[in-house]
């Protein structure tokens, strides 16, 4: 079975710092391109930073610019998403994906509805005093 699991997610005060990790079971993640997405209670799903199989390429929406940090340690075939000085409106769940290196990861990461990718069931994080 084919699986994508998130966790780190909690509750933190404005300006505290969280660490999400994806990792898989049934495939090597490190042979994919991954991605984190967040949905905000009645918004949209949306992009927040992807990074390339390979080469270590990154993309980061510009509302985390400078804030939030994407890695990935292929020995453990784990992709952290590193989250400073968060702010109430990064409150979402965050769901990591994952999908075959054929895009530009900017590409990967504006492109919630593309269907050649697997999604994990999310993480709930809240920010807030």
């Amino acid at each position: 079975q084919l699986q994508l699991v998130e966790s780190g997610g909690g509750l933190v005060q404005p300006g505290g710092s969280l660490r999400l990790t994806c990792a898989a079971s049934g495939f090597l993640l490190h042979h994919y391109a991954i991605g984190w997405y967040r949905q905000a209670s009645g918004k949209e799903r949306e992009g927040v930073s992807c990074i390339s199989s390979s080469l270590g390429r990154t993309y980061y929406a510009d509302s985390v610019k400078g804030r939030f940090t994407i890695s990935r340690d292929n020995a453990k075939d784990t992709v952290y998403l590193q989250m400073n000085s968060l702010k109430p409106e990064d409150t979402a769940v965050y769901y990591c994906t994952a999908e075959p290196p054929h895009r530009a990861v900017q590409a990967m990461c504006v492109s919630p509805g593309y269907e050649n990718r697997y999604w994990g069931q999310g993480t709930q994080v809240t920010v807030s005093s």
